[in-house]
């Protein structure tokens, strides 16, 4: 067993997000949090995974290590709806919420969370899909909802941990974590392998 807390690195989380603070406190993992602002457009032409990867790979990009401990030990998130072929983000206010949640009323959505680890001297990525199934939600459901919950923190408007998950979500197949907005499981083995002594040997 690999204790990642004894591995050498200092864990940086780079994420505001208190549901992904939560996540990796529960995983018994010491950490501290810096953000960065952070420019989150993308490139025309990217689908669903290819956003989430590309916008938290940027998170990690904009920090200079010079700037932070020799051995820090960078984690970055990003987390998007997609949607019949289109990337649902964040809210811009309670009114496009109800829109959003409208949207994806009695339909399924995917939701795409692209994670990056980075040091001073190493990079990796990796994403993790989650199919969400919603039944069909009545007008007054979505706007009790909105206006109890304020989701305008959240990709596509809502909390799966919350009342509209309960009420809500009839199936899910995959990782129900990653629709909070962090694929635990998948870190945690991702990272073990990541500061494994045997993942620095270069191949051949």
């Amino acid at each position: 067993m690999i204790d990642l807390n004894r591995s050498g690195y200092r864990y940086i989380l780079a994420s505001q997000s208190p549901r992904r603070h939560f996540l990796l406190t529960e995983t018994g993992l010491d950490f501290e949090v810096m953000v960065k602002p952070t420019d989150e457009s993308y490139p025309e032409g990217l689908v669903c995974e290819e956003i989430a990867l590309y916008v938290s790979k940027i998170k990690a990009e904009v920090f200079d290590f010079d700037q932070l401990p020799e051995n820090a030990l960078l984690i970055t998130a990003d987390t998007i709806v997609w949607l019949e072929g289109e990337c649902i983000g964040k809210p811009l206010d309670e009114q496009d919420a109800r829109l959003m949640l409208a949207k994806l009323s009695g339909k399924r959505h995917t939701v795409a969370t692209g994670v990056c680890f980075r040091t001073r001297d190493r990079f990796h990525a990796f994403h993790v899909n989650t199919d969400v199934c919603f039944r069909h939600l009545e007008p007054e459901e979505i706007g009790y909802y909105v206006d109890k919950y304020k989701p305008l923190d959240k990709a596509g408007a809502y909390g799966i941990q919350e009342w509209i998950g309960y009420i809500g979500v009839e199936r899910i197949e995959g990782s129900y974590f990653n629709v909070m907005g962090l694929p635990v499981q998948r870190l945690y083995c991702e990272l073990k392998q990541f500061i494994s002594p045997v993942s620095h040997v270069p191949a051949g």
